[in-house]
């Protein structure tokens, strides 16, 4: 177990490193830092951590780096988490608040991540089988031309087209209208599939062929989209930053990053809207992720998320004020999807 002064050297050590990407030594630390003890006594405290695993010497002669459980140790114990100046919040604010659609909120999103961190932004869709079905709009276009606009508590608007094989009746679209909406609205996408295939049998039989065609076209719609997921990745030249390393570090994440599945199954363990996930080096279970840290977050309800977004960078990433921005855009853009 450590005491609080080894702790306090390897914060040192972490918080130098991030900052210079150089190995820190015992003199710089003592310079750096008010640690209220010798150049010595720091070595012996360095060696120590190198003991345990916590840092590691690059090369003979050199300064000491944070090894993977060092980063761990920091972020669970010895950082807090930066929460952004006034100025920032209203900036994410005023940005995001310009979105006109779903699509524009998560381009917003990737981009703006993307900039305040100064790495990989990843966004999800929102998953709709997390969704309810909010409304459901029936518009006669023509005597034989039906739109049909499904709207999800996640902000999502999905448009069909119907073509009735005859003139429909105004009246009856209304009264399909109402029923839709009485039967599906606040209901799971997943769950109001079997409310949809029940709403054809409530029709007097001549009208049977038309309504079915229509609910058909919903369901549809309903299974389209609920075995989609799509993501969005932004900020790629960030990856620039790793100076000389990038044969050997940046290329194997550049194509980790073209695998929408690895970044899907990264994100996805991060569902709750409450709580920040942080995978750190060699935690990440893809090889080609090991020299990388994730930062992600669900967002959407305070009690269930409807999609997760984040970001991939160098485990010598700022910490606190990562987890500080992924934390926050998360909270704007599930307001921002609770208003629309």
């Amino acid at each position: 177990m450590l005491d609080e002064r080894k702790l306090d050297v390897l914060r040192a050590i972490v918080e130098d490193y991030v900052a210079t990407h150089e190995p820190v030594g015992s003199k710089t630390l003592v310079d750096r830092h008010n640690l209220g003890v010798s150049p010595a006594t720091v070595r012996n405290d360095m060696a120590a951590l190198e003991e345990e695993g916590y840092i590691t010497q690059p090369h003979t002669s050199a300064g000491r780096i944070p090894t993977d459980a060092g980063y761990r140790l920091f972020v669970d114990k010895l950082s807090t988490v930066k929460t952004l100046t006034a100025a920032e919040k209203r900036a994410i604010t005023s940005f995001l608040a310009g979105a006109v659609d779903l699509d524009d909120v998560v381009r917003r999103t990737v981009r703006l991540l993307a900039q305040i961190t100064r790495q990989v932004a990843i966004v999800q869709y929102p998953s709709l089988n997390r969704s309810h079905v909010r409304h459901v709009e029936v518009v006669t276009m023509t005597p034989r031309r039906l739109l049909l606009v499904l709207i999800t508590s996640a902000g999502r608007v999905e448009q069909r087209i119907v073509e009735p094989p005859h003139d429909v009746d105004e009246q009856l679209i209304a009264d399909l209208r109402s029923r839709l909406n009485t039967a599906l609205a606040g209901q799971r996408l997943t769950e109001a599939a079997t409310s949809l295939a029940a709403v054809p049998e409530t029709f007097a039989p001549s009208d049977r062929s038309l309504v079915a065609a229509i609910v058909t076209t919903l369901l549809e719609a309903f299974t389209d989209e609920v075995g989609e997921q799509r993501i969005a990745v932004g900020g790629a030249a960030n990856l620039t930053r790793y100076g000389d390393d990038f044969e050997r570090n940046v290329k194997p994440v550049l194509e980790a990053l073209e695998e929408h599945v690895i970044l899907l199954k990264l994100l996805g363990e991060a569902t709750n809207p409450q709580t920040l996930t942080v995978r750190i080096g060699h935690e990440n279970p893809y090889e080609e992720l090991a020299t990388t840290s994730v930062v992600a977050t669900g967002y959407g309800s305070k009690s269930e998320a409807l999609a997760t977004l984040g970001i991939v960078g160098p485990t010598h990433m700022d910490y606190p004020s990562t987890m500080g921005a992924v934390r926050a855009v998360a909270r704007y853009v599930s307001q921002i999807l609770a208003d629309s």
